[in-house]
């Protein structure tokens, strides 16, 4: 179980192909994009 858990925090994290801000949030979808730049495709 440790090892599982110190392979989970070793994941780097996402960062936004169009504003390059780090993405908190590890959604089960692979988004590459932030809440804020997937909201303006939305518009």
């Amino acid at each position: 179980m440790k090892n599982y858990l110190e392979l989970h925090f070793n994941i780097p994290k996402k960062t936004c192909v169009e504003c390059g801000c780090v993405i908190e949030e590890q959604h089960e979808s692979y988004l590459y994009e932030c809440e804020r730049c997937i909201g303006k495709h939305e518009r």
